[in-house]
This record gives C-alpha cells, structure tokens and sequence, in this order.
C-alpha cells in the first residue's frame, strides 16, 4: 500500500459543495460523489488472521484488526482506505458505537466514506464486521 495515497485526497471521490450534517453526527460524510470508472468491493472482514484465529479481545483491538483486513484486501486490488467511499458497518452489540469510532475515525481519511451502521448477530468470537465500496483510480 502507498502510504502517500493513504495521506493525500482521492480524486475520485469527493464531498459535494454543500454537503453538511447534524451536529451530533459521527465520523463519516453524509454523501460523496463518485466518479465510479472502476470499483473496488470487498467482502466482510473480521478480526481473524491467515490461520483463523480471531484477534484481540476489546471492540478497539477487533476494530484495528478488522480494519488492516480491509486495508490487506482493498491492497490486492491497488487500492486503499483513502479509496472507500462506503462502508457497512456490522456491530455485534452498540455499546461499542463510540469506541468503535474513535478507532474508526483514526484509522479512514477525509472525506471520510458515508456509512451504515446496524446491530448484528456475528459468528462467535467476533465484535465487529466491515465490508467496503472502493473506487480505483488510474485507469
């Protein structure tokens, strides 16, 4: 992964002129526009390694793990977070809703992807399950 890229703005996406949101609100746009020439989705990505083994045990640890999943697999298709412009986000309890996002937030660049968040019964073991949309510049 290009760590510059992680960094800079995404052509690609950006936040409409505009675009706002409520006050409370949380880390993620209300809406981007998408020049969609090629995209990018992954499949949901847990905290668990090449072996199976589900890692950590807290929402931020399982959050960090799940995330560098997503940024391993975003990675093989030449993207990378800074390249997601949507996520689901599945929690397995929403007591973890703001320490999910404070791993969350500093983990995904601005413009931040718009994003789902809903309660979910998970395969045992895990807390969370991301999956994401990704636009794929070049090309």
């Amino acid at each position: 992964m290009d760590a510059k890229r992680e960094e800079g703005p995404q052509p690609l996406k950006r936040l409409p002129a505009g675009a706002v949101q409520h006050s409370t609100a949380g880390p993620y746009s209300p809406v981007l526009e998408i020049d969609a020439r090629r995209l990018v989705v992954i499949s949901g990505q847990v905290a668990v390694d090449m072996e199976g083994r589900v890692i950590g045990a807290t929402i931020e640890e399982q959050a960090r793990a799940t995330l560098d999943n997503c940024a391993r697999q975003l990675a093989t298709a030449g993207c990378g977070l800074a390249d997601v412009f949507k996520a689901n986000i599945y929690l397995a309890d929403l007591a973890d809703w703001e320490r999910f996002n404070a791993v969350y937030e500093a983990m995904l660049p601005e413009p931040r992807p718009v994003r789902t968040a809903v309660q979910a019964i998970l395969l045992p073991g895990f807390l969370v399950e991301i999956e994401m949309w990704a636009v794929k510049g070049g090309q």
